[in-house]
């Protein structure tokens, strides 16, 4: 399993790469944003770790590029722990975070979920519900034969749940545990922004509404 650390502080960046080593992992790493979209460009990953505070070309935009032609799992390393700032990062397409200081153990632990997750995600068979197909092989979704937008690790999980039974209505309870695989704490907010984003991507492409809402229980597709 490759991963690339993009960590512009040499002492954090070698900690990563020398312990993740020791885990078995072969790891590459870069110290610039910039440095990192090449690295991507250049290689493929099964999961990369993301410094959002780097020199030149930001996390945030690192991020962006990844997003413009991967699914690969990103999760984020970042100094901030709000609940904006966490809505932030998944906004931009973060599967993860961790926040520093943080315990290489518990990286290595949210690396394998990461990992199992990915893998989970892409191992079933196609989908079709009216113009919206999911391939979980070619790991994308498209609407009316055109590709939604830089579809994330999470929102996938999420649309694969609700086509694998259009016509049964999902508790959030149900949705985020298939899709993050931790167990539900009645937080909504997460879950939340991720459906308004795919019903976004969705809207960029028809104005035809594929998701609905069933208050006071959860989701479900649009019959």
């Amino acid at each position: 399993m490759s991963i690339l650390i993009i960590e512009d502080d040499v002492n954090i960046n070698s900690l990563l790469s020398e312990y993740l080593t020791k885990e078995g992992y072969i790891c590459d790493s870069a110290y610039s944003g910039t440095e990192g979209v090449l690295l991507t460009d250049k290689n493929e990953y099964d999961i990369i770790l993301l410094d959002l505070m780097l020199p030149g070309l930001n996390g945030a935009g690192v991020l962006s590029k990844i997003r413009e032609k991967s699914n690969t799992p990103v999760i984020a390393i970042t100094a901030k722990d709000s609940v904006d700032e966490k809505v932030d990062l998944f906004n931009l397409g973060a599967d993860d975070y961790i926040t520093k200081p943080f315990d290489l153990k518990e990286v290595a632990a949210r690396i394998l979920v990461q990992l199992r997750h990915y893998k989970k995600g892409s191992a079933d068979k196609l989908y079709v519900h009216k113009n919206l197909m999911l391939d979980s092989v070619n790991y994308n979704i498209t609407v009316c034969g055109k590709l939604l937008n830089k579809i994330t690790k999470h929102e996938f999980a999420i649309m694969r749940l609700l086509m694998s039974n259009p016509t049964k209505v999902f508790t959030k309870e149900e949705i985020f545990e298939y899709a993050w695989e931790e167990i539900y704490m009645g937080e909504t907010k997460t879950l939340d922004v991720h459906i308004s984003n795919i019903r976004k991507k969705i809207r960029e492409i028809t104005d035809e509404e594929y998701i609905e809402t069933v208050w006071g229980i959860g989701y479900k597709l649009q019959l």
